[in-house]
Formats: structure tokens, sequence, C-alpha cells
């Protein structure tokens, strides 16, 4: 791939405010990165009003929403919000989006076609609309669109998927400007390339076309005890999350985040936090920030472009910024 290699940081984290994630954004901003991706969950923290405070703080960097729902923000307002910020911010913004939890909708009486369908159908509407177009009539689209379906002022906007599973995955291929892939193990990327690959080709489209973000955990801390320890701390919350059969396709063994599971469940958390293995700690990338860059740059060597560094980072998620973009990013530059 000679696409160029860029960096990201997943900024949501634990900052609850649109005024901390817009400083993490400044200093993202001033560390180097190339774009920044903030969260957004239904009965979770906001990351809309953020994406505003960013747009206005920033004059360089990209960002976007990792990611908005189709469901509880219509297609139409989210191509509407789309080119707002596009124009606020001299056409920096991308707009991530994804499928949502069946489990926050159910809590909201929604009932929404099936994940891929949902997304697909959001896609193809979205994009028409950034275009000045109406949706009505297009193939793959939701029924009820009607010809006056058009905005006033449309952006062209580059438009991501939170891709996952596999049809998710070739369906962006097809569809999409670029992927989010929370990649883990890291090297699940490459899965996740072919995948991509194969949806592009099936479109007439290249895999160039798209900008595949491998999304993975990192903690990185001058000592490398610590940043062990926070990304066990980590990997033990999400135990039980983890799908088994991605675990084992990766050579990951399940009954070892199953066991670190249980004592979740029974409130021993330190415990389990001590049970996470060197090996249950491949999910990440982990250490001081030479091994941070040995890492990272074998993923850039065997064919990833886009690395995106997401919690938990490290206690300090400045110090993590700035560690990376002082250290880590200037070094994988030179490198590549």
């Amino acid at each position: 791939m000679t696409r160029p290699i860029a960096f990201s940081a997943r900024i949501g984290g634990t900052a609850a405010s649109p005024g901390a994630l817009a400083d993490r954004a400044v200093l993202a901003e001033e560390s180097g990165f190339d774009q920044v991706w903030t969260g957004n969950d239904l009965f979770g923290h906001s990351g809309l009003v953020a994406l505003v405070a960013i747009a206005m703080r920033t004059t360089r960097i990209g960002f976007g929403s990792g990611v908005m729902d189709p469901v509880s923000l219509h297609p139409a307002q989210i191509a509407s919000f789309a080119s707002a910020l596009q124009e606020l911010s001299g056409d920096r913004f991308r707009l991530g989006l994804g499928a949502g939890s069946d489990v926050f909708y159910s809590w909201a009486g929604l009932t929404p076609p099936p994940p891929v369908v949902r997304t697909r159908q959001a896609v193809i509407a979205i994009r028409a609309l950034l275009e000045g177009r109406s949706p009505a009539g297009l193939e793959g689209v939701a029924d009820g669109w009607t010809e006056q379906a058009v905005l006033r002022e449309p952006r062209p906007t580059p438009i991501y998927v939170g891709a996952l599973g596999p049809k998710m995955i070739e369906m962006t291929g097809r569809l999409a400007d670029g992927a989010l892939s929370l990649c883990l193990p890291p090297r699940h990327v490459f899965g996740v390339i072919e995948q991509i690959t194969a949806g592009a080709e099936k479109a007439g489209r290249s895999i160039e076309d798209l900008d595949v973000a491998a999304c993975v955990w990192v903690s990185i801390s001058d000592d490398r005890d610590e940043a062990r320890a926070l990304l066990a701390r980590h990997i033990a919350v999400y135990s039980g999350s983890l799908s088994t059969e991605a675990l084992a396709a990766n050579g990951l063994d399940p009954e070892e985040f199953a066991r670190t599971q249980q004592l979740m469940l029974e409130g021993r958390e330190d415990d389990a936090v001590a049970s996470v293995t060197d090996s249950m700690l491949q999910l990440g990338i982990v250490g001081e920030a030479a091994e941070v860059i040995d890492q990272c740059g074998a993923l850039i060597d065997a064919g990833a472009r886009h690395i995106s560094f997401g919690p938990p980072m490290a206690p300090d998620p400045g110090r993590a910024l700035r560690l990376l973009g002082d250290q880590v990013l200037p070094a994988l530059r030179a490198m590549f």
C-alpha cells in the first residue's frame, strides 16, 4: 500500500466535558497527530458538542465522530450536522458512523433493522444528502424518502464506519471512505485489511481509496510496570465483552479471559487485574516509548497505514499524548 501513514488519537476516555475534550484535541494537534476522534454513545457521554468545540479551538488537525448512530439520530440530521461542521472547520471533519447498541435501543423502545442493514442504509442516504441529492429511489436505502429530502447547504464529508464483524467490514469496503476497526490484538488489522479489500474490489474500488484505521489499545509510560498495570486493568474490565471466537482466532486462550471475568463478577477486581497474563496483554500495545515504537513499527512494516491510539493510554492522558507526540510519532515518521 502506498497511502501515506497517518496517526490519530481517540480522546474520549473518561473526559465528559466538551472543554476537556477540546483541550485534548489541542494537545494532540500540538503533538503532531493527524486526526482525533471523540466517542458518542446513547445514554453515555455525548461527543457531539465537543466536536463543535474542537472545530473552533483547532486549526490543522482532522477530527471525527467515533461514532454517531443512525437510529437515535436520523440520517438527515447526521448529514446536516456533518455539513455544518465541515463549514465551521474548513473541511476538517470526518463523519464516523456505527450501528449502535441494540441493548441501548431497547432501553429507549427502539427496534431498528439489523446492524449491517441499518448502517448500509445510512451510509448510502447520508452520502447522497451530503452531495446535494435526495436518497429517494436509491438502491439500498430505507423506504420513505421523497424527492424533497434534500439538504439546503450540503457539504461533502468523508464517511467512516465503525466496523467489527466480517459483514460490516465487507460493506465498509464497498461503500465507505474509511474504517474504524477495533483491532484486538493489533495484528487483527491485517485480517480487516483483507476483508475491506475484498469489499472494495466487489465495488470496483481499491483499498487505496480507503483510510483504514487500526484502532488499538495503547498504554504508554516512562515506567513499563505502570503501563502494564494500566492495560491489565483495562483488559480485566472488558474481559467479558470480548468475542471468544475472535480471541481463539488470534491465538489467545478464551479460558484465561473467562477466569478474569469470573473474578470481576465476584467483585475481586484487584485479583482479576493480577490474573491478566502476558499473553492476554497482547490485546494492546504496552510499554515505554521504545517498545511502543517497535510494536507500531511492526504493524506499519507489515502494511498498516493508519494507527489510532486509544484508551487507556496512561494515568495522565495529556502525558500520554506528549510521549506519543514527542517520541513515538517522530520516530515512526522517520522510519517510514
